[in-house]
């Protein structure tokens, strides 16, 4: 089974993966864990991936599908994956199609995690309250907000067309948006 798990920033993609992760078995992918892995690993995807971020450029999708790739190669992921952070554009969404096609895999559920703005706001500030996060202020969100907005939103429409998106009202309790996930999807 492969899953995308997509949202904003602040959706509790991040949360519910875990969880999902553990109720099915299925490696849980962050995109930004495997370029903090890869990059700590010294391998050549990693030194490309480490020279954009030490600039603060975001990496470019060759290297992160290169990355995912590797991942999709272990024995361990035969079984499927849950992308959490990737795909974030349309061609983003079509390279991950290919490299599943590739693999004799289908892309099964796209969980859409929907949360109001002023939600989302409100759990950002929590978090930074919390965790000390200097990206999570209201600033810094906003900006992250325009960015999914322009750029990851459109894979809303794109999956909704292809069949295989499911939305998940996001808001309530951590175990009340897990019921729903399990709720809609079996999981």
């Amino acid at each position: 089974m492969n899953i995308i798990l997509l949202g904003p920033p602040g959706c509790g993609k991040g949360t519910q993966g875990e969880m999902l992760a553990k109720r099915t078995g299925l490696m849980r992918v962050s995109t930004g864990d495997l370029l903090r892995e890869a990059a700590g690993k010294g391998t050549a995807l990693g030194q490309r991936a480490k020279s954009y971020m030490d600039q603060g450029q975001l990496v470019p999708d060759d290297v992160i599908v290169g990355l995912l790739e590797e991942v999709l190669a272990k024995p361990e992921t035969t079984g499927g994956v849950l992308m959490d952070g990737f795909p974030r554009t349309v061609a983003q969404a079509q390279a991950v199609d290919r490299l599943l096609e590739a693999r004799g895999r289908t892309l099964d559920w796209v969980l859409f995690f929907d949360v109001p703005d002023e939600e989302l706001l409100k759990r950002i500030m929590g978090r930074a309250a919390a965790e000390g996060r200097s990206d999570d202020n209201p600033e810094a969100f906003r900006q992250r907000l325009v960015a999914y907005r322009e750029q990851t939103q459109p894979l809303v429409a794109f999956y909704r067309a292809r069949g295989n998106l499911v939305d998940i009202e996001a808001v309530g309790s951590i175990p009340e948006i897990a019921a729903r996930v399990q709720a809609k999807v079996g999981m």
